[in-house]
């Protein structure tokens, strides 16, 4: 297992315990902006490595991250509405240990005529 992964332990009747090891950061923060956005494309980048050494950066890293998302959820919104409904979804994440994200939030483009 990689240096500061979590690690959890599960059991099965008359069975020992054993190591299960989480996803990534970066897997669960598209695994809930898939479940919460239904995308059409998305793109979640983990950019710690630029970062190391700067304020909030960890050695393990999945501090830092960059979201491309497309979804017909961002239909009609703003800018500033689509990072707001994009920060209630990962609210968690955010509190908990991602120090920065970057997003280039889009809808759909219609057909050409």
């Amino acid at each position: 297992m990689r240096a500061g992964a979590a690690a959890s332990v599960t059991t099965e009747p008359n069975r020992e315990p054993q190591k299960v090891q989480s996803m990534s950061m970066k897997d669960h923060l598209a695994a809930k902006l898939t479940a919460a956005f239904a995308p059409t494309a998305l793109d979640v980048e983990d950019e710690s490595h630029r970062h190391a050494g700067h304020a909030g950066a960890r050695p393990e890293g999945e501090t830092h991250f960059r979201v491309q998302m497309v979804s017909s959820a961002f239909a009609g919104k703003s800018r500033i509405e689509r990072h707001r409904l994009v920060h209630a979804v990962l609210a968690e994440e955010l509190r908990g240990g991602i120090h920065a994200l970057a997003l280039a939030l889009d809808a759909p483009r219609p057909p050409s005529p």
